[in-house]
């Protein structure tokens, strides 16, 4: 039995490496050039991935955007997570998210927040794409409001509401205006926020 499964683990490796190759270069190209500059002729020619294979597990440029969406969600999330939970205790986590948003918009490649991008492409509210934007704001948010309800404070939530809006005009400044200092600045007054919140 286990070496049937390993067989069948086996066989259907090419399957998963060819998805995931269309999933990763999907976001890679929709996090450069946006959602509607990126089309089935580009993400054919940049993955090497023939199109009738994509559209094996993919039925519309839509659903390959989604998934793509859906998977840098995960990953960012995780990814933010962890380097803000390098810090002790949760004031320091929540200052501390300051400090990782800040080395994201030094590194290479920031082209600000895909989510905030691509719903900036897509009029409808009820679109997919748009609602996969909107759950991983939802996620920032409940992992802020997470770290707030671990401190002494009457109202965690509102906390969580002001330090969100910091972090969003942060990634935006840091894109639109190119000012990676913007980080410093929201980091300061959530410092603020800290202070009167817990007085």
């Amino acid at each position: 039995m286990e070496n049937d499964r390993s067989t069948l683990n086996h066989m259907n490796a090419p399957l998963i490496e060819t998805r995931e190759k269309i999933l990763t270069t999907a976001e890679q190209l929709i996090y450069q050039n946006g959602i509607h500059a990126t089309g089935m002729d580009l993400l054919v020619k940049t993955s090497g991935v023939a199109r009738k294979s994509i559209y094996r597990y993919f039925a519309t440029k839509d659903e390959v955007a989604a998934a793509a969406l859906n998977a840098r969600d995960v990953r960012w999330m995780t990814w933010f997570r962890t380097e803000s939970d390098k810090a002790e205790t949760a004031d320091a986590r929540i200052l501390n998210m300051f400090a990782v948003l800040k080395g994201w918009f030094e590194s290479e490649g920031f082209h600000g927040c895909a989510f905030i991008n691509t719903a900036g492409e897509i009029g409808d509210p009820n679109d997919p794409i748009r609602l996969i934007a909107k759950l991983h704001k939802q996620k920032l948010f409940d992992y802020t409001l997470e770290l707030c309800e671990q401190l002494t404070i009457e109202q965690p939530s509102a906390l969580a509401k002001q330090l969100l809006i910091l972090m969003e005009g942060a990634i935006t400044m840091a894109r639109v205006m190119g000012d990676f200092s913007a980080a410093d600045s929201a980091k300061d007054v959530a410092q603020l926020l800290l202070k009167q919140a817990s007085s």
